[in-house]
């Protein structure tokens, strides 16, 4: 394996009702006043807004409100709560919702210790140094926020979707419990599932080296993921089948999957940025578009690692074998998997490839990512 430093501080609380916990967590951490982040209107039709006005309330914890979180969360509604936070002088950040809430309360948690605009952070010319502590209610288990380092926002002006990367701005305490996403649509669930998926294949296979361990674990992860979504599709209240998939996601991108591998990227992602920064797509559709175009044109490039996962995932024998199953199996479960599904036109495709070189020369990968080659993958996605 190689040499790797490994950094998580979040505490994990999972499980049946476990959000009545979130007064008293933060009563035991001395917060008196949070800024309480969520999205438009699920938690409030669920119940769960009242629930934890109600825990706040109970142990004398303030709260400013900053609901309206969009699926894709935006900056300038990511810097009216950073205004709000500086304002009323917010002790930490409460962010009850999926990745998207949890990603606009750490870019707020970060905005609000520093001067500087938010979004030179996103642009990475300028180094994150603190943030605000966060605590998190998950009603949407994907992104795996709840226990990473990481957020992406979109700059709505430039159509930029950009990322953060800190130790600062892992949550402190993340609640999970997976009786809160009974009630996420199928499409979401999807949606999902492909997200969770691609935390684990990309590194999977750019690493020039992947430990075996590494490799079983992914793969495990994986079959997990796609079992239980095939599970919940057919029954939305499966407890066990909600609380594997919720804690699967987690792992895939709590940075335990990534240890001891070599050279590992994030292309997918890095063009699914870029669609949902100009159409403004969910993310996990995002990608499953994404990834089988990428795999086709990725696959010779380490076609062990796609044999691999051809025998393990679908009982395949051969590279492509596999990219068909899984694109497949997107179609089957009700994600996108072509350009023309979300309705984008063949003639977007330069501006897509352009936005996302914006992108990979941010993160250091326009070099192997030019604009000739995501071209060349986005019109396999074109099919």
């Amino acid at each position: 394996m190689e040499n790797f430093e490994f950094f998580n501080p979040t505490k994990i609380i999972f499980g049946r009702k476990t959000e009545q916990k979130i007064g008293k967590v933060l009563e035991k951490d001395n917060i008196k006043r949070v800024l309480f982040v969520y999205g438009k209107s699920s938690i409030k039709y669920t119940g769960l807004y009242d629930r934890v006005v109600n825990l706040l309330k109970k142990e004398g914890i303030e709260f400013i409100e900053h609901g309206g979180v969009s699926p894709n969360p935006v900056l300038s509604h990511t810097k009216e709560g950073i205004e709000k936070v500086k304002k009323n002088k917010v002790e930490a950040i409460l962010a009850v919702g999926g990745g998207s809430v949890i990603d606009e309360g750490k870019a707020i948690a970060v905005g609000a210790k520093h001067e500087e605009d938010i979004w030179e952070f996103f642009k990475r010319t300028k180094e994150i140094k603190k943030a605000l502590p966060i605590y998190v209610i998950l009603t949407l288990a994907a992104t795996g926020s709840e226990m990473n380092g990481f957020a992406v926002i979109t700059n709505e002006e430039t159509e930029e979707k950009l990322s953060i990367s800190s130790e600062h701005i892992f949550p402190k305490v993340s609640i999970l419990n997976p009786e809160l996403t009974f009630t996420v649509p199928s499409s979401y669930q999807a949606y999902a599932v492909v997200d969770t998926i691609a935390h684990m294949i990309e590194y999977y296979f750019t690493g020039s080296y992947c430990p075996n361990l590494q490799k079983r674990l992914i793969l495990s992860l994986i079959k997990t993921a796609m079992e239980t979504t095939e599970i919940i599709l057919k029954e939305p209240q499966n407890y066990n089948a909600r609380a594997e998939f919720m804690w699967t996601s987690t792992l895939a991108l709590n940075g335990i999957t990534r240890l001891g591998i070599k050279d590992g990227e994030f292309p997918n992602h890095l063009i699914a940025h870029a669609l949902g920064a100009l159409f403004d797509l969910p993310h996990g559709a995002c990608l499953s578009i994404v990834i089988p175009a990428w795999m086709k044109w990725y696959k010779d490039k380490n076609k062990i690692q796609f044999e691999i996962f051809a025998k393990e995932i679908f009982n395949a024998n051969e590279a492509d074998e596999g990219i068909d199953s899984l694109k497949s199996w997107f179609k089957k479960i009700g994600a996108p998997v072509s350009l023309k599904d979300v309705r984008i036109a063949e003639s977007d495709i330069i501006k897509i490839a352009k936005n996302a070189y914006n992108i990979a020369v941010i993160w250091g990968m326009a070099k192997k990512y030019s604009l000739e080659v995501l071209t060349e993958i986005l019109k396999n996605a074109n099919d």
